[in-house]
């Protein structure tokens, strides 16, 4: 079984950035992973839904890290 966010955890990042009108500080980015939404599918079928979405969404265990990586490109 996978964990997959739905929304995509970096859309959900990405659009709570936004709103905020600045930087999102790492307290921030944990608490919004840690009450988006998610769903455990078999690992086949999240596959299928990452390939459907075009892109790999962040690791939610490496949330912070990840995060500022997207943010550097």
């Amino acid at each position: 079984m996978k964990i997959v966010f739905v929304p995509a955890l970096i859309v959900v990042l990405i659009d709570k950035e936004q709103e905020a009108g600045r930087e999102l500080t790492r307290e921030e980015v944990e608490s919004i992973r840690d009450g988006a939404t998610a769903i455990r599918l078999p690992h086949e079928a999240a596959e299928d839904m990452i390939r459907e979405r075009g892109y790999r969404d962040i690791d939610p265990e490496n949330v912070w890290n990840e995060w500022q990586a997207y943010k550097a490109n």
